[in-house]
Formats: C-alpha cells, structure tokens, sequence
C-alpha cells in the first residue's frame, strides 16, 4: 500500500472556554497561543530541503459544528499529498465522504469519517503559507 498521510497536521479539541484553555496550556506548559491556537514548527524530514512546517494545537469552542456530522469532542488533521487524487481513491473503497473539499490560500482541505463516526480532517498544505497564516478557523 502506498503511502497517503504524510504527517500530523493538528489536533482539534472542543473547550468550554478557549481563551481560558489556551491561557492555562500557556501558563503550565508553555505553549503560546494567537487567535487559531498554536503552530509547533518542525523541518521537512527531505534533506534536500531547507522547509519549515508545522503542526496546529487548537482549542474550539464546545458548540463549535466544525467536527459535524461526527458527535466526538476532538478532530485530527493529516498532512496528504495530492487530496484529489486520495478522495478519489477513498470514495472507490468505500469510504464515508464529509461534505465538499475546499480550497484556500494555505492549502485544500477535505473530510471523511472512520469507522468510530469520528471526522477525520485531510490537508494539503502550501507550505510556503502556513508558518504566518491561519491553519483553520477555530469558530
């Protein structure tokens, strides 16, 4: 089997207070937030490349729809390559599709469910945006 995910793009959570959650993580364990949460950068793992990327940390607030149709307190994101190519092959096993795939200026984004009814979030990053713009709207 191919390989499709490629790294860990962020983790997700639903709080009852975000700015408080992120004030106490900052706090105790040292992890600066802004309006998204917090971006923990790392270098390509291709020698050949001088990249930095980063992985998201973000606290939601609890009545966030953002993780619909799936009824879970947290949502993880997956760095991919080629998105289209992936849901294309994911719809042709069989995989539950979560709405449309959409497309911004720090990448394209699209969904599918597991088999625990968790939403799981794929990413393809343009990752020459991501270390100062937003990884996703955090409601």
């Amino acid at each position: 089997m191919k390989k499709r995910v490629i790294g860990l793009g962020g983790i997700f959570f639903k709080s009852k207070d975000p700015a408080k959650t992120k004030q106490w993580y900052q706090d105790h364990l040292g992890i600066e937030s802004d309006t998204y949460g917090s971006k923990f950068l790392w270098k390509s793992p291709n020698p050949a490349l001088d990249e930095m990327r980063c992985t998201v940390w973000s606290p939601m607030a609890q009545d966030t729809d953002y993780y619909e149709p799936s009824k879970r307190e947290f949502m993880i994101n997956y760095r991919v390559h080629d998105l289209e190519g992936l849901m294309h092959e994911l719809n042709e096993e069989g995989v539950e599709i979560a709405g449309e795939m959409q497309t911004y200026d720090y990448g394209k984004f699209a969904w599918i469910m597991d088999p625990d009814g968790t939403k799981v979030e794929l990413w393809e990053p343009i990752d020459e945006t991501i270390i100062d713009g937003p990884a996703v709207s955090s409601e």
